[in-house]
């Protein structure tokens, strides 16, 4: 198990979060309903969400593609950054996940704009049509799988969209050279070693310490 997050990081995110972010029914109800029946505590952050929200308003997003579900938490983050006519469209495992993610949504109001997805996030993203374009996709699923997703991801998002992973940096874990044994870890170098040659992307790694502990954002753009 990773280590707690330092309280000082836990402080740091609180203090920062009550000037810029407003408390929320849809979210701490997404946050509430997803602990009550078990899911793990492995959603981005709402300092994250917030930034997933930002971008997303900021590159002008009309249709998202989120890899990995869970209850919804991000998924109602970047929903909300959608026009009246955008779409976004996530892709979950887990039967469960899905039933309580979609009640999260719901709930949100966003239940026209959302399509959940349920099976294996790599087959159902090769199904996809390279067009119409996609202007943004969030990676943060099975970290073993990331270069798989990263590449469906550069097939179907536009010039200039915008691709980000989660959990890149894992308690500075992926840049030790003694820890070969977790696949989550071998998944992420394997994602940075074919960045160095791939001449679709341009990316860079924000590390993030907070209420989610010590980890980081890859985040690239497509050329």
């Amino acid at each position: 198990m990773p280590p707690e997050p330092n309280p000082e990081w836990i402080r740091s995110d609180l203090y920062h979060n009550s000037f810029l972010i407003a408390r929320d029914d849809a979210l701490e109800h997404a946050r509430k309903n997803s602990d009550s029946q078990g899911l793990p505590e492995i959603a981005v952050s709402a300092a994250q969400g917030k930034l997933l929200n930002l971008n997303a308003r900021s590159i002008g997003a009309k249709r998202i593609l989120e890899v990995g579900t869970l209850g919804g938490y991000s998924t109602i983050w970047l929903a909300r950054a959608l026009p009246e006519d955008g779409e976004l469209v996530t892709f979950e495992l887990s039967e469960k996940h899905a039933k309580v993610a979609q009640e999260n949504i719901d709930y949100a109001g966003l239940t026209s704009k959302v399509k959940i997805v349920l099976g294996p996030a790599a087959e159902s993203l090769k199904k996809l049509s390279s067009e119409p374009k996609w202007d943004l996709v969030f990676i943060d699923a099975d970290k073993p799988s990331n270069l798989t997703y990263l590449l469906e991801a550069e097939r179907l998002v536009r010039k200039g969209g915008v691709i980000i992973v989660d959990n890149v940096v894992r308690q500075g874990r992926v840049a030790d050279p003694d820890v070969n044994d977790d696949n989550n870890i071998i998944g992420v170098r394997k994602l940075l070693e074919h960045l160095k040659t791939d001449k679709n992307v341009d990316a860079t790694t924000i590390a993030t310490v907070g209420e989610k502990g010590y980890d980081g954002f890859l985040y690239a753009v497509r050329l």
